[in-house]
């Protein structure tokens, strides 16, 4: 009978766990990045009534939040306060999906860019990389590699091109004026590590403070559960695999004893 019971919570355990991952498979996932270069630190209130992000400083990135699928009103307001609401936005999410909704422009003339994002791991020994132009006063803008292909070409304010494929490994990238070809920033040592989806935003002012900057974040990894799918499914099967190994374990243990 003890033996029954120790089978019994663990496949209890197991599928608990399996269950938890299957019901968070429909959620939609969103972030907050803050990218408007005079605006104070943020907190985000979705429908008035849930705190989802609190004291995002200028360059913050949050980590996604998962909400069910749904239209939704997002506001934005000085941390520690209710109002004045900077953005007021509604916003329709969809199940399965992930959305990145960015505060950009001067405070003046703040408002949301939203965002799909696509956080399908890369293939081995390859990294998915976006740019994203959240500078209110730099013009069009390339990405090249530093003495290499462009990988990103002219750019525009608020604009957030395609994921790009790149092999795993650390680059040096330039920021350079699309008209002209000036060099307006340089990145030195980015960093795009193997299976792994990254978005860089440009951030802060070509001319006035803060100044310009590159923001790179880690969208996804293989760190990451899988959220839908075989993954899920690959996933869950795991789970009962360690659960029965670790069954077998202790049931061989007791016979031992």
């Amino acid at each position: 009978m003890k033996r029954l019971a120790v089978v019994s919570a663990v496949l209890l355990l197991v599928l608990a766990t399996a269950t938890t991952v299957f019901a968070d498979q429909h959620e939609a996932r969103v972030r907050v990045v803050h990218a408007s270069p005079d605006a104070p630190a943020v907190d985000v209130w979705v429908n008035d009534a849930i705190k989802a992000f609190t004291n995002a400083p200028f360059k913050g990135i949050t980590s996604y939040a998962e909400l069910d699928p749904g239209n939704y009103n997002f506001k934005v307001v000085p941390a520690g306060a209710t109002e004045p609401a900077v953005i007021d936005a509604d916003v329709g999410l969809d199940a399965d999906t992930d959305y990145t909704v960015v505060a950009v422009g001067k405070l003046a003339d703040i408002e949301p860019l939203v965002l799909v994002d696509d956080n399908t791991l890369p293939a081995a020994g390859m990294a998915h990389v976006r740019f994203v132009h959240a500078s209110p006063d730099a013009p069009n803008v390339d990405i090249y590699v530093k003495d290499g292909p462009v990988l990103f070409e002219n750019v525009p304010f608020k604009q957030a091109f395609p994921y790009v494929p790149v092999n795993a490994g650390t680059y040096d990238l330039e920021v350079r004026v699309h008209d002209t070809g000036a060099v307006v920033l340089e990145v030195p040592g980015l960093a795009l590590a193997d299976q792994t989806v990254y978005t860089v935003f440009a951030m802060g002012l070509a001319g006035g403070e803060p100044t310009l900057t590159a923001v790179p974040s880690v969208d996804a990894s293989p760190v990451t559960l899988p959220a839908s799918g075989a993954s899920t499914f690959i996933y869950v099967l795991g789970l009962l695999g360690s659960g029965l190994a670790l069954l077998a374990g202790g049931l061989t243990l007791r016979k031992r004893r």
